[in-house]
């Protein structure tokens, strides 16, 4: 089975450290998210990856070497410039020729059961709408309960994990997110499913406090 994982962004919000290392090998309680990544997927059987690069390729490129593919099959496909995830998989596609695949974006960490995306093609992992703020439990105008912050209720994030048929390739942008053009045309005809994860634990990558509070997971041995 292969995976592509999307490991191309700046990590501009991340700076200053992304000045000088690539978002991938930003550390997580010492170890770097794109290791915490492939280790993850290998463990549903997973041995082939595409490493979707375009900031810092040879950092990148040098580290897997150092540590010798973690035993699996990498290739790396550099973008020259910015694609967006869905011209980035289009760009890879030539490195695919399974009849489907898994896509990870580059700054998720998860314990979501990715082979649980088989039972449908074209699926998106859906985990629980969350907020960074307070929530208020209101009746009658009264505030009844104040609480900190948790899922919302029947509301769905995109995990940023999928599997995919091949045949979506044809419709992937060369430029532009799957997200934002063939996601939503998908969506319109019924061509798009999803899995929901209700009790996953799940963490995008995108702040020092996401850092924090993933390594904090971490400890507690939720990941």
């Amino acid at each position: 089975m292969k995976a592509i994982i999307l490991a191309g962004g700046l990590g501009k919000r991340l700076r200053p450290i992304t000045d000088y290392v690539p978002k991938p090998l930003i550390p997580i309680n010492n170890i770097p998210i794109l290791e915490r990544q492939i280790r993850y997927l290998k463990k549903f059987g997973i041995n082939k990856f595409i490493v979707c690069t375009g900031y810092k390729t040879e950092q990148i490129r040098n580290f897997l070497d150092a540590k010798n593919n973690f035993g699996v099959e990498i290739k790396l496909v550099n973008e020259k410039m910015p694609l967006g995830t869905g011209g980035a998989i289009k760009n890879a596609s030539k490195l695919i020729d399974e009849k489907t695949f898994f896509v990870l974006n580059g700054d998720v960490i998860t314990n979501i059961n990715v082979n649980l995306l088989k039972s449908k093609q074209n699926s998106i992992a859906a985990v629980p709408l969350r907020t960074k703020f307070g929530i208020m439990d209101i009746k009658n105008d009264k505030v009844i309960r104040f609480s900190e912050k948790k899922n919302i209720s029947d509301y769905w994030m995109n995990a940023g994990i999928y599997y995919l048929s091949n045949k979506i390739i044809n419709d992937l942008p060369k430029i532009g997110n799957i997200e934002d053009t063939t996601f939503p045309t998908y969506a319109k005809k019924s061509m798009l499913n999803v899995v929901k994860f209700k009790n996953a634990v799940w963490y995008s990558i995108d702040s020092y406090k996401d850092i924090e509070e993933c390594e904090e997971a971490i400890k507690k041995k939720l990941l």
